[in-house]
């Protein structure tokens, strides 16, 4: 009989020391959403009930920041890989060659392996290299290969599709929530072009900001009756966010807007630029040129230039081999132009991340989070091993720490396993020593 006990209790103990998984079958699955262009405070003066809800079901960060560059490709991959702009190589919306003067327009790079693969691996190939089952629907990145190796499902947005049909928004849930129940993904992301388009055209202060904020609103709403419908309230976890904010130009007769050729002679000094383009550029000076081309633009006024080498660290830019050797980073609201103004956009983004107007949002719900909780803000960075964590696999090297977000979810342990068995394995223990030393 002391015998049997002693064998029970050695095996109590070795339950209680071990960390325990979840039985097979059991993984909860994630599904993560980009709003392009959302900025912190867009709900704050909108009527969101849905919205509203996710803090009460689930939690939210007061805001994040999103990487520099404050675009959405660059903050994209950001948050697919865990790494630094500088380490992911993805360093603009436009796919570009400074040799050639290749220079190829956001959506069609959606396609280009050799843009997006430059040897960090995202979530989608990590996953699937572990045995779970990933689709992308429009998200950037998520149309290419990584080694050769693609996405299982991934649907690209092409050049002129709207971004802005509601009746597709609800479609696109449709088809993500059976990719779930009937195809049984563990990952999927979904990528919403608004309101960063409406940000764009008409700027962040504009009543069809509101209007489409609503929709957003509406859209999330559907997207809980969906998970309702589809039986997976108890295993799809879900997060919201996206890649930068919006703020509005500045234009004349306010400011003196910024035309960087009275300041240097772009064709004579210049063999490369991209400049027409927000609160962010890049240029190449011809060769001997760069300090001059420097010392031009230092003088040139609502701008900061950089030499790529003494970029400041936090901005994780410097070490990119991609980027050309000037960086130009306009203050908040000015718009760069280089000859001439063509700049037509209401609103803007690319500024320095610090900037509240670049801040962007997080909220989360499902199985594996707390409820009602509000996070201190955060950097978009560390989504990547809370994703990981919440998959229940090994990330790949990245730049970011569970440390961070370990506040905001019930995943004690690091297989996944319920806390529960872990205490019932010891009260165990305790009551089969209690019985032992009676004997």
């Amino acid at each position: 009989m002391r015998l049997e006990l002693f064998l029970l209790v050695t095996v109590a103990i070795y339950a209680a020391a071990k960390p325990l998984s979840k039985a097979a079958g059991t993984r909860n699955k994630l599904l993560l959403i980009s709003f392009d262009g959302f900025r912190w405070d867009y709900d704050h003066d909108v009527d969101t009930p849905n919205l509203d809800q996710l803090l009460v079901d689930g939690v939210k960060a007061k805001y994040i920041t999103p990487p520099m560059l404050t675009m959405t490709a660059p903050s994209h991959f950001t948050t697919i890989t865990g790494r630094w702009v500088e380490d992911h190589e993805v360093v603009h919306n436009m796919m570009f060659n400074a040799t050639t003067n290749l220079k190829v327009p956001y959506k069609k790079t959606l396609t280009k392996s050799k843009w997006w693969d430059n040897g960090v691996l995202p979530l989608w190939i990590t996953a699937q290299n572990q045995g779970l089952k990933t689709g992308s629907f429009y998200f950037p990145g998520g149309g290419v290969t990584y080694g050769g190796q693609a996405v299982n499902k991934a649907i690209v947005e092409m050049s002129g599709h709207p971004d802005d049909n509601e009746t597709e928004w609800r479609h696109n849930i449709d088809r993500v929530m059976s990719w779930f129940s009937d195809e049984n993904f563990n990952l999927v992301t979904l990528y919403y072009g608004e309101p960063d388009n409406v940000g764009h055209a008409k700027g962040p202060d504009h009543p069809d900001r509101k209007v489409i904020i609503k929709q957003i609103d509406r859209t999330i709403g559907y997207l809980r009756e969906a998970i309702v419908r589809h039986h997976l309230t108890d295993k799809l976890n879900v997060i919201i966010t996206s890649d930068h904010g919006m703020t509005t130009v500045k234009k004349r007769p306010q400011v003196d807007e910024i035309i960087l050729n009275k300041y240097l002679n772009l064709l004579k000094l210049a063999s490369f630029e991209i400049l027409d383009y927000g609160g962010f550029g890049i240029l190449t000076p011809r060769p001997g040129k760069e300090q001059e081309v420097f010392n031009a633009l230092s003088n040139a006024p609502n701008l900061t230039v950089y030499k790529k080498n003494e970029i400041p660290e936090s901005f994780h830019l410097a070490k990119s081999e991609r980027l050309p050797p000037i960086v130009i980073v306009a203050d908040l609201g000015f718009n760069l132009n280089s000859r001439f103004i063509v700049y037509v956009n209401k609103g803007d983004h690319g500024y320095h991340n610090r900037e509240m107007d670049m801040k962007t949002i997080f909220w989360a719900f499902g199985p594996d989070f707390k409820k009602n909780f509000l996070s201190e803000p955060f950097d978009s960075i560390h989504i990547y091993p809370l994703m990981c964590k919440l998959l229940q696999i090994e990330p790949a090297p990245h730049n970011g720490s569970l440390s961070v977000t370990e506040n905001l979810n019930n995943c004690v342990l690091s297989a996944g396993g319920p806390p529960g068995a872990r205490l019932s394995a010891l009260l165990l223990m305790l009551v089969l020593l209690s019985v032992l030393a009676q004997l």
